[in-house]
């Protein structure tokens, strides 16, 4: 199974490792099934199009490659059960390990998540490249995570990402790009300067609440 789409940033994918058929391509323009689209140094018009095109993509039950604050990272809409199945299956995922969702602002996590803590303290941590980790809320995609009580959100530090899941209207099932227990799909190998933020042994911090307030992390 191929990726149906590739957002990329620096002129054009650096580094994916081997995902579900898909070879590792540097600066590809498109690669069999898959479209690699530009998104540094567009114009207005043009990264327009690729929003529109990312998500048709997305709301058409398929999965895209993106690049995120950190790491490139692959994503399905949260409420596609195609899209979360296809991740899963490209990944080698074992179905007990929880994906998290990104979602456009702090607002949205209210929205999908049971939040015990002031908006004031998310909107000094987000966004950022931070996981916050809540019980879920009741209009979650029950495939999603099923089972699982919590669930981890995001707001990536990316205006592209943001825009995609305001232009979806709809919360990202995300997880980064590479088959499971393996590197990250970033990496030292590729002959040229890794251009996406975050790169370079950066790694998000995940922090938990639970009732009460009380915290916990990593």
């Amino acid at each position: 199974m191929r990726l149906q789409l590739l957002a990329s940033c620096s002129g054009g994918l650096v580094g994916l490792r081997r995902l579900g058929g898909l070879p590792r391509v540097a600066g590809s323009s498109s690669l069999g099934m898959a479209r690699v689209l530009s998104i540094e140094n567009v114009d207005q018009k043009t990264l327009e199009e690729v929003l529109q095109e990312t998500s048709a993509a997305l709301r058409g039950g398929g999965v895209v490659a993106i690049p995120t604050d950190t790491i490139y990272g692959v994503a399905s809409l949260v409420s596609s059960n195609e899209g979360i199945e296809r991740i899963y299956e490209m990944k080698g995922r074992r179905r007990d390990k929880a994906l998290a969702i990104c979602v456009s602002d702090v607002e949205q996590v209210y929205r999908w998540a049971k939040v015990t803590v002031p908006s004031s303290l998310l909107s000094r941590l987000l966004p950022g490249p931070v996981t916050t980790v809540f019980e879920r809320g009741g209009d979650l995609n029950p495939a999603l995570n099923p089972g699982l009580p919590l669930v981890g959100l995001r707001i990536p530090d990316s205006s592209f990402v943001r825009c995609l899941v305001e232009q979806c209207g709809c919360p990202l099932a995300l997880t980064s790009a590479n088959l499971s227990h393996s590197s990250s799909t970033l990496c030292t190998g590729v002959p040229r300067a890794v251009a996406a933020p975050g790169c370079g042994g950066g790694w998000r911090s995940h922090l938990s609440w639970r009732k009460r307030g009380r915290r916990g992390g990593q």
